[in-house]
């Protein structure tokens, strides 16, 4: 068990061995050894919700790789200060009055020069209303100039080559002349300007024209705010006119291309600077006085367009869409909707006194609330108490799949497109992920009524006997697994239903639930992948000696019940290898193995045991598995499925004929197949990684089924594309590109074609 941690200001991370039962006090120790920064100055995040130091990673269902944010709490002045004066202070009282009086000072001070007569600018003087740039949102409104000061934070003083409207070493207090109570904004000459009054005729308005217009990023056809635009098209229709135009928005000036401005009757000339001492009478005037009239603003609702006589459930009470009684309305914590008192079911005498209040809709019952410093509520699926003394948290059995094969379905028969015989796995849990053997702890992958897709081979039944190109496989069943156990003696006879029942619908012959039946030819039955754990080998020679190694297609050849060492009854399956490729154990399988570069796969990020803090430090040596020296010592072994020093010459991939001509066919996709084939020296499974990877739907994250290519190039699901129709989104998925109402999805036949060449099933329920 590992989980990730990442610093939120730099954005560095470390992978940090650990157990689900660690608490979080424990982790923060942990992480201070990586980052060296010390726990009580420590923040940490997952999922949005902060973690608390007396509880444990299972607490919060943190799994194996999931990413926790860290954030370092600096000690403030504040806190510094506390610590100083409680040294030299025997009363803490007096403490907190001396705090008070540095905060008192600070704050005089800072009104004494707000009270400090002002600096002379060149362009304006106080007073003055001007047009402010509003800093996150880059939108312009108005203010009124009350205070001039000398910018000190630049040490550096400019240059004469500087742009004079971009740096005036002055630094304007302005107050936003729509609420002058709130706080005064900080603004230097680039961020301020005369405030713009002209407005400029549409028929006069030409290309490359920098001007003042009104637009709602989020909804362009209503009023929104007002931006700076560079005119770049004029539209001129007879039922409407429009703009389109660049529009500079945010902090930073980002520029939204080709915008559609429809509102043209108010376009407003940007006023230049003008010095102070140019000016004349009439345009101090204008300068010093509040205009008359506002310029139009945002809709606060866009349903009733701001109509104080119109009825609205959406910017009034929610029951009755009145907006009168403004004094009797609640806002609901939750949805923020509001409600009359009178209004609600039953109604309100009078506004409740607690501080947070919730409409019947959004309240929820008060004992299921976890209170702010309260302790999480013990569940029934979750118990931690257990008589062992060992970790269970930092093992990957109570790991659950972190990733899901979706080039073929659950139930395909034969090979997964892209894994070689002869693939090694760490744990079984990546033998799930991979599509190879689904369950993640069964012996039998299969359902009673199509045959078995997959079994493993762990020695788990006395009664097994593996001979390499032929086993004998024992049913499951017959065993009392109560108590959440995972192996128990035979206590019971087996009997040919659920698995046993699937894996006997794979052999070539009717189904005898008595006496079992032999294939009439076994090469016809159903295949089966056939995977075997390094458990095994302690009764086969076979067997990995690390891992869960993938040993092809086997055939059943016949089922028969017996009664078994245990004196119970059993169902015996014989299973023989039917697979063109070499078997692993033989030296035409080794020689492949090592060709193809196959080395035993880890899981992302995976921390060997060695390296975990008190790892398995109750267990006896004999019983450490999967340690790095036992992998080390098993590479050794002439069993081991490869050696490092063979690795040299790795066997390249060659599409097949048919192959070549499917995707020579694909013109529309020529770039990207292009693309995945460069990964062909680095074998099949990258290969066709590569184009999973490619061609999956940027919707549902799948394969791309009945394919469309569109005109940008990006490929989609009919069926999704559909979906995107019917909600009134005409664009591309991908790049948002505008496709129109009537566009035609045409499925492209060939790339369909193409992959389902090479991920064979993989429509199979879609």
């Amino acid at each position: 068990m590992h989980v990730q941690v990442r610093m939120m200001s730099s954005g560095k991370s470390t992978v940090i061995p650990t157990s689900r039962t660690t608490k979080i006090s424990d982790l923060k120790t942990l992480i201070e050894k990586k980052f060296d920064v010390k726990p009580e100055n420590q923040r940490l995040f997952f999922a949005g919700k902060q973690l608390e130091n007396q509880y444990s990673l299972f607490d919060y269902s943190i799994n194996i790789n999931d990413v926790i944010q860290l954030t370092i709490v600096s000690v403030t002045e504040n806190n510094a200060l506390k610590k100083s004066m409680s040294k030299d202070s025997k009363n803490l009282k007096d403490n907190e009055s001396i705090l008070s009086c540095a905060s008192d000072t600070s704050s005089k001070t800072e009104e004494d020069n707000l009270e400090d007569i002002s600096e002379e600018s060149k362009y304006f003087k106080l007073g003055d209303y001007v047009d402010i740039r509003d800093f996150e949102y880059g939108v312009w409104y108005m203010g009124k100039i009350v205070k001039i000061k000398k910018d000190d934070s630049l040490e550096v003083e400019p240059t004469s080559s500087d742009n004079q409207e971009e740096y005036d070493g002055l630094i304007y207090f302005v107050e936003d002349a729509g609420s002058p109570t709130d706080p005064l904004t900080k603004a230097k000459l680039k961020d301020i300007r005369p405030y713009a009054t002209d407005n400029l005729p549409f028929d006069q308005l030409k290309i490359n024209d920098k001007v003042l217009m009104n637009y709602n990023t989020d909804l362009p056809k209503e009023r929104g705010f007002w931006y700076d635009v560079l005119v770049k098209e004029i539209i001129v229709n007879r039922r409407n006119s429009e703009v389109i135009g660049n529009v500079t928005v945010g902090s930073n000036k980002a520029v939204l291309n080709n915008c559609h401005l429809k509102f043209v009757d108010d376009i407003l000339k940007i006023k230049p600077y003008k010095l102070v001492a140019e000016r004349t009478e009439e345009e101090d005037t204008i300068m010093q006085t509040k205009p008359s009239t506002e310029r139009a603003s945002a809709l606060s609702c866009t349903r009733c367009k701001d109509n104080i006589n119109k009825l609205c459930v959406y910017c009034a009470c929610t029951i009755c869409g009145g907006k009168d009684r403004e004094e009797q309305q609640l806002l609901c914590d939750e949805c923020n909707g509001s409600f009359h008192m009178t209004c609600l079911t039953p109604p309100l005498t009078e506004i409740p006194k607690d501080d947070d209040w919730y409409c019947p809709t959004c309240k929820i019952d008060d004992s299921e609330i976890v209170k702010a410093g309260g302790k999480l509520k013990a569940s029934k699926k979750k118990t931690l108490a257990s008589t062992s003394k060992r970790d269970w948290g930092k093992g990957m059995a109570c790991v659950g799949r972190t990733k899901k094969c979706n080039i073929v379905p659950p139930n395909h028969f034969g090979p997964i497109p892209g894994v070689e015989v002869g693939t090694t796995w760490l744990f079984r849990v990546q033998v799930s992920e991979s599509g190879i053997h689904r369950p993640p702890v069964g012996g039998i992958h299969g359902r009673d009524n199509q045959g078995a897709f997959s079994i493993v081979l762990s020695g788990g039944y006395e009664d097994d006997i593996d001979n390499g190109e032929e086993f004998m496989y024992t049913g499951s069943g017959g065993r009392d697994l109560s108590g959440n156990k995972r192996t128990a003696l035979q206590s019971c006879d087996q009997e040919l239903t659920r698995y046993n029942r699937a894996l006997a619908l794979n052999c070539n012959a009717d189904i005898n639930n008595k006496e079992g039946a032999t294939a009439v030819d076994w090469k016809k039955g159903k295949p089966v992948r056939v995977v075997r754990n390094y458990k095994l080998r302690k009764h086969s020679e076979y067997a990995p000696a690390v891992g869960n190694r993938y040993d092809g297609l086997y055939k059943v050849v016949k089922y028969y019940p017996e009664t078994g060492i245990s004196g119970f009854i059993v169902w015996r399956f014989v299973l023989k290898r039917d697979d063109p490729t070499p078997a692993p154990w033989t030296a035409r399988g080794k020689m492949r193995m090592a060709q193809l570069g196959l080395e035993i796969i880890y899981p992302e990020n995976y921390v060997p045991p060695t390296e975990l803090e008190n790892a398995n430090s109750d267990l006896p040596g004999s019983k450490r598995k999967r340690t790095l020296q036992s992998i080390e010592n098993s590479e050794s072994n002439e069993n081991f499925p490869y050696k490092k020093e063979e690795k040299k010459a790795k066997l390249h991939y060659k599409l097949e004929n048919e192959a070549e001509a499917l995707i020579a066919a694909d013109a529309a996709n020529k770039k990207y197949w292009n693309d995945c084939k460069e990964l062909l020296k680095d074998g099949k499974k990258a290969f066709l990684d590569r184009v999973e990877e490619t061609f999956m739907c940027v919707c549902c994250q799948d394969v791309v089924f009945e394919p469309i290519t569109l005109k940008c190039a990006h490929n989609v699901c009919k069926g999704c594309l559909k979906r995107s129709f019917k909600s009134e989104v005409y664009q591309c998925p991908a790049c948002r590109a505008e496709l129109g109402k009537t566009y035609s999805m045409n499925i492209n036949i060939t790339l369909a074609n193409t992959l389902l060449y090479f991920f064979p099933g993989y429509i199979n329920g879609r």
